[in-house]
């Protein structure tokens, strides 16, 4: 249950980026040494990640929270697991795994839970499968069969749908390739594997849009500091641009270029947001985000930006609905297939709440206006969760939100953060 508390200040730290604590769990686990990471995320998703190579018999510790120990076992020192690997939630484990245990010499069988099981696995097997992987699935689906002992071959891709996550898969398996895997994008994604592969050591080339690289390097394990998660501070910058005579200051957010679409997107629209204290974590850009309540206006979301904050569109949605005049995304198709139907599902939760929504298949347009109490689902999906409790703050009546369970996945703590900052919440 959720409502209005008042304006939002203070200082927020929110948790560690999930996207660079998953690459630095699997990089650190095939490289040669030891690697410490710091500001690891304690989500579901990326323990998920942790537990699957602690099956695959590399020794991890976490001596404190937000830190793993991981002890590499090298390129080829990874050993079967006699059961299924279970990624729960977590699509980015599934595929980034689909290429790195491709190149292995074992099988393996990745599973998840309902909700990862209904997501599309094609776009990663079929040009996996183009460099010789053999992998069966259910129709698409997971579960995951990946048979080992396949001598891969590096291949020049050309993917027809941008994705960090095929294009992650496709590098990992390329670590195992003979020859070089060149991958090239319809538009450029986020970097994080790019980045951190070169950080270990690995001769990875990349420009926006494409990157490349040579079978049979070893990786060499390096210490790796997480930034915070933009994807998590999405929901606190939305919120204290809405809510008026709110200001908040969140720490040591990543910055990552092909990450910060939410901050352009915001930014033309009006939202007053500052970056402060900037500099480098982990190979990654960082900075302090003032944010302070500003109006909005609705704009045309340029579609160069859409790939940079695709994670971000429900928290984007709600700045939408709360802006002056109408607010139009196209090119997100690819919300689709999330963890929900994005699209659909933050429709039908704000034309719950009183805003218009006109949908298209690759997004929509939303109609400013003012949001009245209500009942929404979430659908099991963690960030339309956090954006409604967003919304519930400009709410004029209780906002009462089903299916809040999976929030742990990305953000465990969201409540009890969102509370301290001045977020009216409570267990319905």
């Amino acid at each position: 249950m959720a409502a209005p508390a008042g304006p939002l200040h203070g200082t927020v730290a929110v948790p560690g980026d999930k996207s660079v604590s998953h690459r630095a769990i699997m990089l650190g686990a095939i490289a040669e040494g030891v690697t410490r990471i710091e500001g690891f995320l304690e989500g579901e998703d990326t323990r998920a990640t942790a537990a699957i190579f602690r099956r695959l018999g590399v020794q991890i510790d976490a001596p404190s929270d937000g830190v793993r120990i991981v002890h590499g076992v090298g390129l080829h020192g990874l050993q079967p697991s006699s059961e299924p690997l279970d990624c729960g939630n977590a699509g980015t484990a599934m595929r980034l795994l689909a290429g790195l245990l491709a190149g292995q010499r074992f099988d393996s069988v990745l599973v998840g839970d309902a909700s990862l099981s209904k997501r599309p696995m094609r776009r990663v097997i079929e040009p996996l499968a183009a460099m010789g992987a053999l992998i069966e699935s259910d129709g698409g689906c997971a579960p995951l069969r990946i048979r080992g002992g396949r001598a891969l071959q590096g291949i020049d891709a050309s993917l027809p749908v941008a994705s960090a996550q095929v294009k992650s898969a496709l590098l990992l398996a390329g670590l195992y390739a003979n020859g070089e895997t060149h991958v090239r994008e319809p538009h450029p994604t986020r970097d994080y594997s790019e980045r951190m592969l070169a950080a270990f050591g690995v001769p990875c080339a990349f420009v926006p849009g494409e990157a490349a690289l040579l079978g049979g390097f070893p990786l060499q394990a390096r210490d790796v500091s997480v930034p915070a998660d933009i994807s998590s501070a999405a929901f606190f910058i939305v919120a204290a641009t809405l809510v008026p005579g709110s200001e908040l200051l969140l720490r040591r957010v990543g910055m990552n270029p092909r990450r910060t679409g939410l901050l352009h997107v915001l930014r033309a629209m009006g939202a007053d947001i500052a970056e402060e204290n900037t500099g480098e974590q982990g190979g990654e850009p960082v900075a302090d985000l003032r944010v302070r309540h500003a109006p909005l206006r609705g704009i045309e979301v340029p579609v160069e930006h859409v790939a940079d904050m695709i994670d971000e569109f429900p928290a984007l949605f709600v700045a939408a609905a709360c802006a002056e005049g109408a607010t139009v995304v196209r090119g997100a198709a690819e919300l689709r297939v999330k963890e929900s139907d994005r699209i659909a599902t933050m429709a039908t939760g704000l034309r719950a709440l009183g805003i218009v929504v006109d949908e298209t298949p690759d997004g929509a347009t939303i109609h400013g206006g003012g949001f009245h109490g209500g009942i929404v689902e979430s659908h099991g999906d963690h960030r339309i969760a956090m954006a409604f409790a967003v919304a519930a703050q400009l709410a004029t009546g209780e906002v009462r939100i089903g299916d809040v369970a999976n929030v742990a996945t990305s953000f465990p703590g969201f409540d009890t953060l969102a509370r301290a900052a001045g977020f009216g919440l409570r267990a319905a």
